[in-house]
């Protein structure tokens, strides 16, 4: 059984901090309900166009987010987390809804709009255009009033009309024959409705509350798809989050067949593994012909210890290693040392356990908690230590990774930065600041994490491959329950519902072989092909060579 130190436990710890991001942002989000507008904290609505997104594709999204309100900061951490889901499809462009003028549209595939600031000041040209395009827009949440109260017979046009928020708790919502979950913590309701037209009007999901009763939780009439509440709060596995992840593909990519992909990643591979365990689990995927990938950080360090051990040191791990790369794994970087400095960081700076890329502490209750960049931290310092992590591979005779994978799942906008140069992708969820769409600069007292149903370009600029299932975990501990195979198998159960999507897991290879044969068998069994990571992004060269050593 883990300690309660474990890298097993530490990483559930870590993945459940992510989702306290997403959390956090849905509590600011219900407290925008009841803030004027016109608020001290507003944010000026500067017409700041953000751009990126995947090129080549023909298909582009334009994303309006509100500016206003004491929380104005979480309109754009959702344009954020809706971008990078659109840079699954094309480009993207980013901006205030309040800097909208006449027929700016037009020019996009489809259109999304956030609508998280109670009261918003919203263009009429805004409102005058989603009447009129052609173009797909997806609207979620706030503000749907002034768009039916600027169109005169709008219930009978679009077949529906809303009634107000419903607090009442809602567990799940039902989407294909399918049933996501919902937190029943998330406490700022899903919009109600005074009436429904069928016949005009497509329910495409359901809200289902306590008592089994339902309520429309997305609904679409003539171009304009309406989802009664922001889906990127308090987000699971198996949340509603992945309704919204497959609606795009209706608004940006409807001829998309149906297809779904796993991949598996084993993790936490350093100098100091059980070389006999790891191969255990190389060897039972090989026979079963199942690609994967493999996280290695090149340096165990140990301070307390004085203990420092390069991959170099180890002939029989690395030996190992070969033979996974000639056997269809896939190596991925997963760091330099995979701890920082000579402190904790937040248990004790061993290898393995700690955060590398961003500061961090335990709470008095026990939960990982993000401080921010660790001191020292610039695109220059963390391309430092990725330059010493590919010496390192080079001097234990491997190749050089050309995907990334940060420790913990957790770097600054400067550290993003560097990867962007050097790898041909990232493989991880991934921290989201406020400031990145608006230029105004990172804001790490405001950020959000997010994972991914299928691989996407990011705002960073990034090719990021989905990891969105999670890990086991066999015994739970901080209020949280265990994680078992049965878990997992269910979250890729739950993601059937994405029409390309990824069931994505990682593992540790000292679990043994059992439960991860168990896991593969059940995902199997739904219907899912395993690939490898090349499948999702051909792993392009790194932009700038590793050569350089860390200071």
């Amino acid at each position: 059984m883990p300690t309660s130190t474990s890298p097993l436990r530490r990483r559930l710890a870590i993945l459940l901090a992510l989702a306290t991001l997403c959390t956090a942002t849905l509590l600011t989000a219900g407290l925008t309900r009841r803030v004027p507008a016109a608020a001290a904290d507003s944010v000026p609505a500067a017409a700041v166009v953000f751009k990126g997104g995947l090129a080549g594709t023909g298909r582009s999204t334009l994303v309006l987010y509100d500016t206003t309100g004491r929380w104005s900061h979480t309109g754009e951490l959702y344009a954020i987390q809706a971008a990078n889901l659109a840079g699954h499809f094309g480009t993207y462009t980013a901006m205030p809804v309040s800097a909208y003028t006449k027929g700016a549209m037009e020019p996009y595939t489809a259109v999304v709009y956030a609508g998280s600031s109670y009261g918003e000041p919203l263009p009429q040209a805004f409102l005058e255009d989603v009447r009129s395009t052609a173009r797909p827009v997806i609207w979620m949440n706030d503000n749907i009033w002034q768009l039916t109260a600027a169109t005169p017979g709008f219930a009978a046009t679009y077949g529906w009309m809303w009634s107000g928020l419903d607090h009442a708790a809602v567990g799940k919502v039902v989407y294909k024959g399918r049933t996501l979950t919902r937190d029943t913590a998330n406490a700022s309701g899903v919009m109600a409705y005074a009436s429904v037209d069928t016949t005009t009007a497509a329910v495409l999901a359901e809200a289902v509350r306590a008592d089994g009763t339902r309520l429309p939780w997305a609904i679409r009439s003539r171009n304009l798809t309406y989802i009664g509440e922001i889906p990127f709060t308090f987000t699971t596995a198996t949340d509603r989050y992945l309704i919204f992840s497959d609606l795009l593909f209706d608004a940006l990519a409807p001829e998309t067949l149906e297809e779904h992909r796993a991949m598996v990643r084993l993790e936490d591979v350093g100098p100091t593994y059980d070389v006999a365990k790891l191969r255990a689990v190389a060897q039972m995927l090989a026979a079963r012909k199942i690609p994967y990938s493999f996280g290695v950080y090149p340096v165990h360090k140990d301070p307390a210890k004085g203990v420092s051990v390069s991959l170099k040191d180890r002939p029989r791990l690395v030996e190992t290693l070969k033979y996974m790369l000639a056997n269809g794994g896939t190596m991925i970087m997963h760091g330099y040392t995979h701890q920082y400095a000579d402190r904790p960081n937040p248990y004790n700076g061993v290898s393995g356990a700690d955060f590398e890329f961003y500061a961090a502490h335990v709470d008095a209750d026990d939960y990982v908690r993000y401080d921010g960049p660790v001191p020292g931290d610039s695109t220059a310092w963390a391309a430092g230590r990725m330059m010493a992590s590919a010496a390192e591979f080079r001097a234990a005779g491997l190749p050089v990774p050309t995907i990334f994978e940060f420790p913990h799942y957790a770097a600054s906008a400067a550290d993003y930065k560097a990867a962007l140069t050097r790898f041909g992708a990232r493989y991880e969820r991934s921290l989201y600041f406020a400031g990145t769409l608006s230029g105004t600069g990172p804001r790490p007292e405001h950020m959000t994490g997010q994972f991914f149903p299928y691989a996407v370009t990011d705002v960073y600029g990034s090719k990021v491959l989905p990891e969105n299932l999670g890990n086991v975990v066999l015994t739970g501990y901080n209020n949280n329950p265990s994680v078992l195979p049965a878990d997992l198998v269910e979250a890729a159960r739950a993601n059937l519902v994405v029409r390309d999507g990824v069931a994505s897991f990682f593992y540790h290879p000292y679990l043994g072989t059992e439960r991860l044969g168990e896991i593969i068998d059940g995902i199997e069994d739904l219907g899912y092909a395993f690939v490898a990571p090349a499948a999702l992004t051909a792993a392009a060269a790194p932009a700038v060579p590793l050569t350089a050593h860390v200071r």
